[in-house]
């Protein structure tokens, strides 16, 4: 990104360089062009009326002699016409075409009128004067040859790189305004979600690395919004399910201070206030758990095991939960060696069997099938339980998100356990899904890796 915005950041400035020389250029060239027109016109007719003076002085012999040995004449070219066209010339136009002169200009001069010949333009300049000599009325045209620009180029030049500079620096100016204008909208947009404002439209259409960073930013906002939605969510959450047993914990201890109380219903009272503690230590070890598995610190402790003996050994150790209910389990284990967290997926088996045994019904069965294919293994957990909505599918991975939501807490748990799985999973690179319809049960796949490659 850095190299291609400095690329445009160079050809920006060269662009305005190039165009603010041409700029003043156009400008130095109309403002100066009057101005060396003047300028040469007037050393023109001053050089022409030097030669007038010459021939109303001196002789005409003594005069072309001296005409002929003028130094000027390497900047000029004399002509002195006669009535019948026959000319005579002093100076050399080293290589350069003389200046063509018509008959009738030479009349006209010859009348007494004065001639100058492409009088608009910078060069070449031709100046016809009448002359009087001893010989009679003679038409001298004088052409310049070289203009004087000795201290007029100086001026020309300083004034062309001033005009230079300044249009480039504006050029500059207006180009670092479209450049940075960008930027600056995404340092307001920075100020603003800081601020807790995520409603902020950068609207930037431009495409490279400036319409990728805003993108990329918009993407970033976006994420932010959600989380800031999440934290609000996680906060009522938190505070709904701590407040809940908290007001049990209250309501029965004060009820144990009365004195006209049975033993039966004090002991009652005790199993009450002892199962919500219990129900807040869960679930602050939930979020403790959670919190360790979503941060950067959370590190797999990789061992080569069978798989299909893990999920055995967490059937057995959660004997009491379904033998208490009558539920038999169908097991399809094929004999798998993953390389993975052992502990963690100790977690993940007893979250999701533990699930399928509190919402099947007294009696049912329970499947857990193990697939594998060359590169992951397949663990397929199904009951016929009481099911799941298609919508409450969509945020059973979510904490404290529970698809039974009445009042009467009949399946008890935090909602906690499914997004501690889904974060396992996802630590093992791994993936899981949900297959659900009301009334006919729930099957849950997780897929991972059988060699799990480290981050």
């Amino acid at each position: 990104m850095i190299k291609s915005l400095y690329t445009r950041v160079v050809v920006t400035f060269l662009a305005a360089i190039i165009l603010g020389t041409v700029i003043g250029f156009v400008i130095t060239f109309w403002e100066y062009r009057e101005k060396l027109n003047e300028t040469m016109h007037t050393t023109l007719s001053n050089f022409s009326q030097d030669i007038v003076r010459i021939y109303e002085i001196l002789p005409v012999d003594e005069a072309n002699l001296y005409v002929s040995g003028m130094r000027q004449l390497n900047a000029y070219h004399v002509r002195i016409y006669d009535g019948t066209g026959q000319f005579q010339s002093y100076g050399v136009h080293n290589g350069q075409s003389p200046a063509s002169v018509t008959m009738d200009q030479v009349k006209k001069v010859l009348g007494g009128e004065i001639v100058r010949v492409n009088a608009s333009t910078v060069s070449p300049n031709l100046l016809g004067l009448p002359l009087k000599t001893e010989m009679g009325m003679k038409a001298m045209f004088v052409e310049q040859l070289i203009a004087p620009t000795a201290s007029f180029n100086i001026k020309w030049l300083s004034s062309f790189v001033i005009y230079s500079l300044i249009a480039g620096s504006l050029l500059i100016l207006v180009a670092s305004i479209f450049l940075v204008r960008p930027i600056k909208k995404l340092t307001i947009a920075t100020r603003q979600i800081a601020a807790g404002d995520f409603n902020v439209e950068l609207n930037i259409k431009q495409k490279g690395e400036i319409g990728s960073l805003a993108r990329s930013f918009e993407e970033m906002m976006h994420d932010l919004q959600q989380l800031e939605q999440m934290r609000r969510d996680f906060v009522s959450n938190v505070s709904h399910e701590v407040q809940s047993p908290l007001t049990s914990i209250s309501g029965y201890a004060k009820a144990l201070k009365h004195v006209a109380i049975s033993d039966v219903e004090r002991s009652r009272y005790l199993d009450i206030i002892i199962a919500e503690s219990e129900r807040m230590s869960k679930m602050s070890d939930g979020l403790l758990k959670l919190s360790l598995l979503e941060s950067q610190s959370q590190q797999l402790n990789r061992v080569s095991y069978g798989l299909d003996e893990q999920i055995r050994r967490v059937i057995v150790a959660i004997q009491p939960q379904w033998s208490a209910r009558d539920i038999s389990f169908e097991l399809h284990l094929k004999a798998v060696t993953v390389t993975a967290d052992y502990d963690l997926l100790n977690q993940v088996w007893t979250n999701i069997i533990g699930n399928s045994i509190k919402f099947s019904e007294e009696g049912g069965v329970i499947s857990v099938s193990v697939l594998q294919d060359s590169k992951n293994v397949a663990v397929q957990i199904s009951d016929a339980g009481m099911g799941i909505s298609l919508e409450d599918q969509k945020r059973i991975f979510e904490r404290f998100f529970k698809a039974d939501r009445s009042h009467s807490r009949k399946h008890g748990g935090s909602g906690m356990g499914l997004a501690i799985v889904k974060q396992i999973v996802s630590l093992h690179q791994g993936d899981i899904r949900v297959e659900s319809e009301l009334g006919q049960g729930t099957t849950i796949m997780v897929t991972l890796p059988i060699n799990i490659l480290p981050e």
